[in-house]
């Protein structure tokens, strides 16, 4: 891909940093918010917050519009299985699980798109892109080793798999993107998507958690709530438009590697999480996999 008039490379990977460190640092902060506030409620605000920053954001750029018929579709989708789905099955997910592991499991997507789509779409499966998953599974396996991993408490187990199902459901969505070929400008749709997932999460949540002790006064809630609307949502998204438009795919997807990365230093750092072996084995494994599965893509699409 060429390089965007408008960002010079050099720009674009200090704008890669810069998402990689908040979102990064944002799963051991998000761990801190559920103290604080139930966790699908946690995950329709900030989707809502969402909402209300890119529409914002799409309407100084003027792409603000309704989407059309055949682009719903694609809204509905990135909405209920990107966002909803993703979003709320982690958020639920890092009540049990350590922030930093929970950075590394929810990254292992790239991992099923290879088996989905190769059954659902007859993509061929090369020896590259057999290695890289034979990396990352045994990365999963690493994490889930029998002699590290707590199997007698069934929070920590459906934690760790409501992760890999989160993983599952973005995979799934990432197929289904390919297979139809849909288009739209995403600071077009980006509002109604965000909104689709609110609108998912929080009927959910009035229903199945008790927000009545939920103090929206809170300062640190508050600040939680702005980290995770304008600057863990809403600028990343904008952020991974730009930099895709300015930087190689291969960059951009290889280089997001570095937020389960930092994702696990910064838990330890501020939530004090080990960081065990098996983790860093794990990480490791996951990211060679993820990134021989992505440069096998390149050189097919090259």
């Amino acid at each position: 891909m060429p390089a965007s008039p408008s960002l010079s490379p050099v720009a674009a990977l200090t704008l890669l940093g810069l998402v990689i460190v908040l979102w990064g640092a944002n799963w051991p902060v998000m761990k801190v918010g559920l103290e604080y506030i139930s966790p699908l409620l946690f995950a329709a605000t900030r989707m809502l917050m969402g909402c209300l920053c890119m529409a914002l954001v799409a309407g100084m750029a003027g792409q603000l519009r309704r989407p059309y018929r055949d682009e719903w579709v694609l809204v509905l989708g990135v909405g209920l299985l990107q966002m909803a789905a993703f979003l709320g099955l982690v958020t639920i997910a890092l009540q049990y699980v350590p922030a930093g592991r929970s950075a590394i499991l929810a990254y292992t997507t790239s991992l099923w798109v290879l088996p989905i789509a190769a059954l659902a779409l007859g993509e061929y499966m090369t020896r590259q892109r057999l290695l890289g998953f034979a990396l990352g599974i045994g990365g999963v396996a690493v994490m889930f080793n029998p002699f590290g991993f707590d199997w007698s408490d069934p929070a920590v187990v459906i934690g760790n798999g409501l992760l890999l199902l989160a993983a599952l459901c973005w995979a799934l969505l990432i197929v289904y993107v390919r297979a139809h070929r849909h288009q739209g400008p995403p600071l077009t749709l980006a509002p109604w998507q965000f909104g689709v997932a609110a609108l998912a999460l929080l009927p959910v949540a009035l229903v199945v958690e008790d927000i009545s002790s939920v103090d929206w006064s809170d300062p640190v809630l508050l600040g939680i709530l702005v980290y995770n609307g304008p600057l863990a949502t809403a600028f990343p998204f904008w952020a991974i438009i730009t930099i895709t438009r300015a930087l190689p795919a291969v960059t951009t997807s290889i280089g997001s590697l570095g937020v389960p990365a930092f994702g696990l230093l910064a838990s330890a750092i501020a939530l004090g999480e080990t960081l065990s072996i098996t983790n860093i084995v794990g990480l490791i494994l996951i990211g060679a996999g993820v990134a021989t599965v992505t440069l096998a893509d390149r050189r097919k699409a090259g």
